[in-house]
């Protein structure tokens, strides 16, 4: 493999490319298509193919004879537990629990909805959905109620899956509470809702609304695999909008297939039989792309791991795992070493353990910081490779990519495109900016296989969202620079969207349920750098004229709210009483102001500011409340 001829060759001919990374996946009927315009004039890729994602991952594997290799490890600290899958009693149950979905009425392109923890179940659920051609939505377990109801509501499902409880650590997690309160609030309500008893908190079942997964899968007969075009869509898995509206990522089963075989061999080096460890949630992208699919469909085994880097027992849970399993790749969010160096600094845990298979560590989801990428470097002594990529995009839009040879690393730099990602910096009129000058990361159409083509229910949000800003272009969001060297570096967020433990979560959102309290007239949310979690979000409120509230009081009601509303995910902890917001004479708040502040950063007071004193009163409050970098 050679980065630069594949590059130049997804940018100069994309059919050609990507017809012959097709070739390494087996389809039902081979795409003569390669690119193409839908209804709604956007880029679609093998149009006229006709292929099953369940059956990519699973029943070639048992055809090929690999059948009793090891496709999924199943490691639960928190539990005790363990369980090991091969490829052919993976198939067994993926197609048992299809035939279970197809006898309660789930169809090809009925939606549903799962709500699980990181439980072998939760895989075999979203399998369960590809084998019949069902469209699945993971919504994250550690979501509230109303951020629940909200999707339920914009998916329509016909069922919803979820289990009796999820854990946290040492702390068991009621799950159908959560779900009942989310039905009451939906509109959209399913018809049925499958619930998995844990033995570690079972719970009560509705009569005519509930009914156990063992009950479901009675005398199931096993589903065979649904043929699907290759522009249907697999799943919608929702990401936050500036708005407070959540965004329903559309991805459809061919070009996805096709992504994650690539990426796992060009960007990961993953080949078949090797153990790859991505350690996240299934209610995440990163869990769709790298702990479901991609391993499953490239022929490794994966690692699904219910604990945390610390506490399960203790900082040494990601080394024991490493080494137990043999694992090969291992990919994270900077947060999660963050939390390994916070407990044991000096990294002696790891010397407890034999990590002479693991190759190389991946992070993304949030910026890597050059203190936690030296610290695993120093300690570790393995590459770490930085890569980045969206919800929208499903894969890495750049990275080191390990499959073609390590390139030079660049500290703070996510190191160079993937192929088929035609990337450029544009300033505000939509014009290409010189090297090492900084604009916004925008990405030449057509966009490669894998990356999203509209918005579930709302095509015009896609529109607006993505491809309105620069004509031509895939908006990233996202401001940041290429160098002489071609090397992309991100530098954050041009909109209102923080990043918190690897989690993008709205500040808009944040800022409605905070705005709801009764003593609230008007209150902004910002995300401050955390060197734990890379972004915390902190709350500046006015309250009402006459209001008379203790300002803990306050506080402590808000950041309930959010928890309530959000979940605690959010990681909202810091609500701050002010007498004034800094406004442009237009009235629009001045966040990104209020941003250089919190991070103790350098900033210019904006001519257009109404009100300039406002500025020296929150740097005042800031420093006394200890929130100022």
């Amino acid at each position: 493999m050679n980065y630069d001829k594949d590059y130049q060759e997804a940018h100069s001919n994309p059919k050609s490319f990507w017809a012959k990374q097709a070739n390494a996946i087996p389809w039902f009927k081979k795409p003569s298509t390669i690119l193409s315009r839908d209804n709604n004039g956007i880029d679609r890729w093998f149009a006229d193919g006709e292929m099953n994602t369940a059956f990519l991952a699973l029943d070639t594997h048992v055809l090929n004879g690999r059948g009793e290799e090891t496709a999924l490890i199943y490691d639960s600290p928190v539990t005790g537990k363990k369980r090991q899958y091969t490829f052919s009693e993976l198939t067994e149950v993926v197609a048992r629990f299809a035939g279970a979905l197809s006898r309660q009425g789930v169809a090809k392109g009925d939606c549903v909805v799962i709500y699980m923890p990181m439980i072998p179940e939760a895989a075999i659920a979203m399998l369960a959905c590809a084998r019949i051609g069902a469209v699945h939505s993971v919504v994250f377990g550690g979501f509230a109620a109303h951020e629940l109801a909200i999707r339920i509501d914009d998916v329509s499902p016909k069922a919803l899956i979820t289990a009796s409880c999820g854990i946290e650590v040492d702390r068991v997690i009621p799950y159908k509470p959560i779900i009942n309160d989310a039905l009451v609030m939906a509109e959209q309500t399913p018809e049925i809702c499958i619930v998995y008893q844990r033995e570690e908190q079972p719970c009560e079942l509705i009569p005519g609304q509930d009914i156990s997964w063992e009950s479901a899968l009675q005398n199931a007969e096993p589903a065979d695999c649904v043929p699907v075009k290759a522009t249907d869509p697999l799943y919608v898995l929702y990401t936050s909008g500036t708005t407070g509206k959540p965004k329903g990522v559309v991805r459809d089963n061919g070009g996805h297939a096709v992504a994650m075989r690539y990426s796992m061999a060009s960007l990961y080096d993953m080949q078949p039989g090797d153990v790859f460890w991505a350690a996240s949630d299934v209610g995440w992208v990163v869990g769709h792309s790298y702990i479901v699919y991609a391993p499953l469909i490239s022929g490794c085994t994966t690692v699904f791991y219910e604990g945390k880097p610390v506490r399960t027992p203790d900082a040494g849970a990601f080394w024991r795992i490493c080494e137990e399993y043999g694992v090969k790749g291992l990919f994270a969010a900077p947060t999660a070493f963050r939390a390994v160096r916070k407990e044991d600094p000096g990294c002696a845990l790891a010397k407890q353990y034999d990590l002479s298979k693991l190759q190389t560590i991946f992070m993304a989801g949030e910026r890597l910081d050059p203190p936690t990428y030296d610290w695993v470097v120093e300690h570790l002594q393995k590459p770490v490779v930085d890569h980045w990529w969206q919800t929208e995009t499903g894969w890495a839009i750049a990275g080191n990519h390990v499959g073609y040879g390590m390139a030079k690393t660049k500290a703070g730099s996510v190191t160079r495109p993937s192929p088929g990602y035609h990337v450029d910096i544009l300033d505000p009129t939509g014009k290409g900016v010189s090297a090492g000058e900084q604009g916004s990361i925008a990405i030449r159409l057509p966009l490669p296989p894998g990356c999203l083509p509209t918005i579930w229910g709302n095509h015009q949000r896609f529109i607006d969202g993505y491809l309105s800003t620069f004509k031509g272009y895939y908006v990233s969001g996202d401001g940041g620079f290429i160098d002489n060297d071609g090397y992309l570096f991100v530098q954050g967020r041009t909109d209102d969207i923080i990043n918190v433990a690897g989690h993008r979560l709205s500040t808009g959102e944040m800022e409605e349920v905070v705005a709801g309290h009764n003593a609230v007239a008007e209150c902004a949310v910002i995300g401050r750098h955390c060197d734990l979690k890379g972004e915390e979000p902190i709350g500046l409120v006015l309250l009402k004229d006459g209001v008379k509230i203790n300002d803990s009081d306050l506080e402590r009601e808000l950041i309930q709210r959010v928890r309530d509303s959000i979940g605690a995910v959010a990681s909202f902890k810091h609500a701050v009483v002010v007498q004034r917001l800094p406004k442009t004479r237009s009235g629009k708040i001045l966040r990104k102001v209020l941003r250089s502040i919190a991070n103790g950063e350098e900033y210019q007071t904006p001519s257009t500011i109404d009100d300039p004193a406002c500025l020296v009163e929150i740097e005042a409050i800031f420093k006394e409340k200890g929130l100022r970098e």
